[in-house]
């Protein structure tokens, strides 16, 4: 791993590029946004705003590429593609890395341990897939044969998040261009550049002109207009449940595009009394919360625990608080670095003022600069919290842990299930029964059994209620983005 030093000699030398990529081609607009770092509170790039006419622009030229170029393209091209493009990915490993680094605030040493080559790992997983997930022939009469086909569905409007830029945009790519459609992304205004670099290492591994369109810009403007676009097929997003109900009205008042949302989360972490190991509890709590600064959908924000072990399992968290090392992100040993931008600490700052319902603050709670960044926020962590309070009802994003004590079993699934969310759950318990008995109860997408946030590119992740539908990762992506095709042929 490089040194400190290292990374920022490596992060002056970059060169960032904010213009939209529409047809193979980067395109400047008229209005640009500057797309300002919170490592150094500096801009970065001039970033495209792109209205209709570039939004346009993008879903004919997808529209071109699906129906004369990519999805005509054999299922073996389409693979050897996208694997030169998992290739590239690990090429340039240290500039996407950094990208994300600097757009919005996560370790190098999260970018690039696991961003960058996880990335690139569920791409290839995709590649893989296209010539090894085969169509149906059913039972029919003599006489008839009726064969049925995964079908690609066209041009895909992908809008993705900001606290894993690349990654994100991966999980959308990956099973709409190995089904064979072509795609319109929009990355989110504060981290564009991953997605950008991408779009240019996506034509030099060989995926024709348009068959991924990169455009940039605000979501009501650039959002909007994709979410609205009669010639878009399909639209799958990763953000707030508020802007997924948006997606959800476009599709109404434009074509009925077909809309796959994976929103927002509140996710419990139940401790059991009987948990075998508690310090190890502990640190998974702790993980499961202050990992990527909190900016996860399915962050264990809130820890429920039985109220006998609370205080001391309250104190075994609070130490592993404290092991957190808050600092620049291009710093190796840097654990947790700033949050995305000024707007997004204010609002996790405002939540530690007046959220917590008169909750005891066991750590934390401070705004900090470091470095002329002042979007650092410390691990925060809040006793005997308020099942009412805003704390443990609000999605904060942000590295504040609610924790809410429990009598009993029945309890405890009450309180985790008290919730609009359902993404995902953490139950910890040495009591088998138990533990299938709580999972059975819990509803959210997934539920991880002593560990927390459990996720594989094999397995599906997404979630109930107002998290969403539709399911990422695993072969499950891919019905998002096809459809069942029937031919009947009677031949008698």
């Amino acid at each position: 791993m490089k040194t400190r030093d290292e990374w920022e000699k490596a992060s002056s030398s970059l060169s960032f590029d904010g213009r939209a990529v529409i047809g193979g081609k980067r395109v400047a607009t008229e209005k640009t946004s500057e797309d300002i770092s919170p490592v150094t509170a500096k801009s970065l790039a001039d970033v495209s705003e792109c209205g209709q006419r570039e939004v346009d622009q993008a879903v004919a030229s997808s529209r071109a590429a699906f129906e004369n170029g990519w999805s005509r393209m054999s299922p073996g091209a389409r693979k050897a593609a996208l694997q030169n493009l998992s290739g590239l990915i690990l090429a340039n490993a240290d500039e996407l890395a950094l990208l994300d680094v600097l757009d919005m605030g996560k370790p190098i040493s999260d970018a690039t341990t696991i961003d960058i080559p996880g990335s690139a790992a569920i791409l290839n997983f995709y590649a893989e897939a296209i010539d090894k997930v085969s169509g149906e022939i059913p039972v029919t009469d003599p006489g008839n044969v009726a064969l049925v086909r995964r079908v690609p569905l066209g041009v895909v409007g992908a809008v993705v998040p900001w606290n894993y830029p690349l990654e994100m945009a991966i999980w959308k790519l990956g099973p709409a261009l190995a089904a064979g459609n072509a795609v319109v992304l929009k990355p989110a205004e504060q981290s564009p550049l991953s997605s950008l670099r991408l779009a240019e290492l996506a034509l030099e591994a060989g995926l024709p002109e348009g068959t991924l369109n990169v455009v940039t810009g605000q979501g009501e403007t650039t959002g909007a207009a994709i979410g609205l676009h009669p010639d878009i097929d399909v639209l799958t997003f990763t953000g707030s449940t508020q802007v997924g109900k948006y997606f959800m009205k476009y599709s109404g008042e434009s074509n009925m595009k077909q809309v796959w949302l994976e929103c927002g989360g509140k996710s419990p972490n139940l401790v059991f009394a009987d948990t075998a190991n508690l310090e190890e509890a502990a640190e998974f709590a702790a993980r499961a919360i202050f990992f990527n600064q909190g900016e996860v959908c399915s962050a264990n924000s809130r820890l429920l625990v039985e109220r006998s072990i609370a205080e001391q399992f309250t104190e075994l968290v609070v130490a592993q608080a404290k092991l957190v090392k808050l600092g620049n992100p291009l710093d190796p040993a840097t654990t947790m670095g700033p949050l995305v931008d000024r707007t997004q600490t204010g609002r996790v700052a405002d939540f530690i003022t007046n959220g917590s319902g008169g909750a005891q603050l066991a750590h934390g709670g401070n705004r900090l600069t470091i470095d002329g960044s002042d979007c650092y926020v410390e691990p925060t962590i809040f006793a005997n919290v308020s099942t009412s309070s805003s704390i443990a009802t609000d999605e904060i994003f942000g590295p504040v842990l609610s924790v809410i004590p429990f009598e009993t079993e029945a309890e405890a699934i009450s309180i985790a299930n008290n919730s609009i969310y359902g993404l995902a759950a953490s139950v910890w318990t040495s009591n088998l029964s138990r533990a299938h008995r709580v999972s059975d109860a819990l509803h959210a997408g997934t539920v991880s059994v002593n560990t927390v946030d459990a996720l594989g590119m094999n397995i599906p992740f997404g979630g109930f209620k107002q998290s969403g539908f539709g399911r990422d990762l695993s072969l499950h992506a891919l019905d998002k983005f096809t459809g069942l095709k029937t031919t009947w042929i009677r031949y008698e």
